[in-house]
């Protein structure tokens, strides 16, 4: 059993360059995406990303709010799921927090004349395995 989940899943999201979130289509079947690491995270609660707006997720979380994020750290065969809450930010207060002036080579209208977007996923519990075996846990 873990002793401090949020120092063992930070530690473990921290290190890792891919993270993966998944969402739901209109026929209720989740789909799944290779996404960088989050560019913010508060603890192991709230993480945020940047997007293209015109994506098919970004219609899809708007659709269904429902969403599951992962990170793996394959070195040690291990892994976190987390489910919760995906919202679609598009507020000039968080873009201008999270903007990077080397996003212009991905968002060419920049931070507020393109399709610069952010996604923020709000975790409610999870399931981490480590060992060869699962453990379920809630986010506080």
């Amino acid at each position: 059993m873990m002793k401090n989940p949020v120092e063992t899943i930070g530690n473990l999201i921290e290190k890792q360059g891919i993270s993966f979130i998944s969402s739901i289509d209109e026929n209720g079947f989740p789909n799944t995406k290779a996404m960088l690491p989050p560019v913010k995270r508060e603890g192991i609660k709230t993480f945020y990303w940047h997007t293209n707006s015109p994506s098919m997720r970004i219609k899809q979380y708007k659709n269904n709010s429902k969403a599951c994020i992962y990170f793996y750290d394959k070195r040690f065969f291990r892994g976190v799921m987390l489910k919760g809450t995906m919202e679609v930010l598009d507020n000039i207060k968080i873009k201008k927090e999270i903007w990077k002036d080397e996003y212009t080579k991905y968002y060419t209208g920049g931070i507020d004349g393109g399709d610069f977007i952010i996604i923020k996923f709000t975790a409610e519990n999870g399931r981490y395995y480590s060992n060869f075996s699962s453990e379920d846990f809630k986010i506080e």
